[in-house]
């Protein structure tokens, strides 16, 4: 595919070729912050909006909640393979990646406003407006971003150093919006004012969603893919999708890769699904401003602790030990937590023991995921960036539209009661034991569980033994001088 001329006028702010200051600032901290912040807010409110706000849990008897993420992450599923193939086949000057970054802009904003906008009308109008504006975000807009930006990273340098901060400022900009912002400011300032006045969520997500937009056209103009830039005629050769799909499947460290994200996400999506209502129905009381707030400092501390402790330990001992071990905490903190979950102390030292162990996992993935692309390129002659992101992306839609579905379908069937608003304030029920058990086990209980299974899966995972050698030698091949590399 070519991209446009009126595209490819817009250039590069990065000239280097190695990775600079601003580079780092603008493009991997500041540039994703909008898109980041706004999914962030989206992955942990936009579910409440629709049992709370919208009130949509009871209709078809609940299953509209339970069936309508699964059907539209398949969709998701679909849109990100077709943009795989896209990005692989995209030829242009800023790169295959960048310029889809560049087209995803506007369209975050428009469809991140579309979500709320929700028309008081009757039931078949806003079923209709609500699949509608969701598929447009998250199968088109956010999709497009996502695989455009997860792919910086990968493609913005070899040199496992310098490809190792960018991950971590990569990182750095997703823990302040979901570690900080989300987890922090809005149940304490934020969730009392909006409770379940639509007006007011539509003026709040309206202001994140056009926030969005010059962000990321920030990123655009300060990333560069210096890894697709060094050898566009060797790429071109092995383009079948066929091709690439099979380097990737018959590659045992993208198989262990992809089936620990897959294990991580369903985790993560139940606790993230889980944590409102948990803090509201079972540690605390509906949007008291305290309780959600103490739970997301505890575990947002650490957060902060790891930007600074989490790459020099990985240097060390390597990227798949230090998370290996990361997750064995992660299990011990998520089972405390379950032991006594309406304990405040109980949970909080849970939470904080948690997030201790889930740091290497969230400053290091993407270099680590990057050290499997190399890999697979060194063994197979086939650089499968696109193909690879997108198999990745299926994986995290899918599992997280199931797990929504099955959350919603349950809390539906064991009998949720949403929040009403009664004269201006809004009035909470009290959850029936059963829905407090369930909701429980989502927000703590499936950790441990998940945990566990990560731990295994990473003594199989290896994959940095020998990786800067495999990385030499791939730059020999291109005729690149070794010394580029180090």
């Amino acid at each position: 595919m070519v991209i446009t001329k009126s595209i490819e006028r817009f250039h590069s702010r990065v000239s280097s070729d190695q990775v600079e200051t601003k580079e780092k600032w603008l493009g991997y901290l500041l540039g994703p912050a909008g898109a980041l912040l706004l999914n962030a807010v989206l992955a942990t409110y936009l579910n409440v909006f629709y049992t709370d706000v919208l009130n949509l849990t009871g209709i078809w008897g609940g299953l509209f909640l339970g069936i309508f993420p699964i059907i539209s992450k398949i969709v998701d599923a679909i849109t990100n393979v077709l943009m795989g193939y896209v990005i692989d086949h995209t030829r242009s000057k800023e790169g295959k990646a960048r310029p889809w970054l560049l087209i995803s802009a506007p369209l975050l904003t428009i469809s991140g406003v579309l979500l709320f906008t929700v028309p008081q009308a009757s039931q078949t109008v806003q079923i209709i407006w609500v699949i509608f504006s969701y598929n447009l975000f998250y199968s088109v807009a956010y999709t497009m971003f996502n695989m455009s930006h997860g792919l910086m990273v990968p493609l913005s340098i070899r040199d496992p150093k310098q490809r190792g901060g960018l991950s971590v400022f990569n990182q750095i900009t997703t823990i302040m919006m979901s570690g900080i912002i989300v987890a922090l400011v809005f149940p304490m300032l934020i969730m009392p004012i909006l409770g379940v006045d639509q007006s007011k969520w539509i003026m709040l997500m309206s202001v994140l969603s056009i926030i969005a937009f010059p962000l990321t056209i920030l990123e655009y103009f300060y990333t560069k893919e210096r890894v697709t830039l060094e050898g566009v005629e060797e790429e071109s050769k092995d383009m079948r999708y066929r091709s690439q799909l099979k380097a990737i499947f018959t590659d045992k460290y993208m198989i262990v890769i992809y089936l620990y994200y897959l294990v991580y996400t369903c985790g993560m999506s139940f606790k993230n699904l889980g944590l409102v209502y948990f803090c509201n129905y079972v540690l605390g009381t509906y949007n008291d401003g305290i309780t959600q707030t103490m739970v997301s400092v505890i575990g947002g501390i650490p957060m902060g602790i790891g930007i600074f402790a989490v790459w020099p330990l990985a240097k060390k001992f390597g990227k798949r030990n230090v998370t290996l071990v990361g997750f064995i905490l992660y299990a011990l903190g998520s089972a405390i937590c379950w032991v006594n979950p309406t304990s405040m102390g109980v949970v909080l030292a849970g939470q904080f023991i948690k997030n201790i162990g889930g740091l290497p996992c969230a400053y290091v993935f993407m270099a680590l995921f990057a050290d499997v692309l190399d890999h697979v390129e060194w063994k197979t002659k086939i650089r499968c960036d696109g193909a690879a992101m997108s198999i990745n992306n299926i994986i995290a839609v899918s599992s997280v539209g199931v797990c929504t579905g099955i959350f919603n379908l349950i809390l539906g069937r064991l009998g949720y009661v949403a929040p009403q608003l009664v004269n201006g304030e809004t009035v909470a029920a009290v959850q029936n034991s059963a829905t407090q058990t369930f909701i429980t086990f989502s927000f703590v209980g499936l950790e441990v569980i998940t945990g566990i299974i990560l731990v295994v899966l990473l003594f199989f995972l290896n994959v940095e033994n020998g990786i800067e050698k495999k990385q030499q030698e791939i730059l020999e091949r291109k005729g690149i001088a070794s010394d580029d590399n180090e």
